[in-house]
C-alpha cells in the first residue's frame, strides 16, 4: 500500500497559492512524477479529511508536477491553507 506522503510531497505557499485558495477554494500541492489523478484525490481527502470535486494537473518547466485541487464548497481551502502556513 502506498502512503500518502510518498504521493504528496509538499504544498505549495507562494502568492498564487493563497490567491487561489482564497477566490476558488483550491490547493497547490508538489506531487509524486508518477502520481495520477485518482490517487492524488484519494490521498488528499484522505489527509486533510477533506471532500475533493476535481483535480488539476500540470507539468512545471523544471520538470516537477503539481497538483490543483478544488474543494467541496462545504470546506474551506482558506481554512486549510491557513492550518498548513500557507496563509497568515
Amino acid at each position: 500500500m502506498l502512503d500518502p506522503y510518498d504521493i504528496i510531497l509538499k504544498v505549495i505557499s507562494s502568492e498564487k497559492a493563497a490567491q487561489l485558495a482564497e477566490r476558488e477554494n483550491k490547493l497547490i500541492f508538489e506531487v509524486r512524477r508518477t502520481a495520477n489523478k485518482t490517487l492524488i484525490k484519494q490521498f488528499v481527502e484522505e489527509m486533510l479529511e477533506v471532500k475533493v470535486v476535481k483535480v488539476w494537473t500540470y507539468i512545471t518547466p523544471k520538470g516537477r508536477k503539481r497538483a490543483i485541487v478544488k474543494l467541496a464548497p462545504t470546506f474551506k481551502a482558506s481554512d486549510i491553507a491557513s492550518k498548513l502556513g500557507i496563509i497568515t
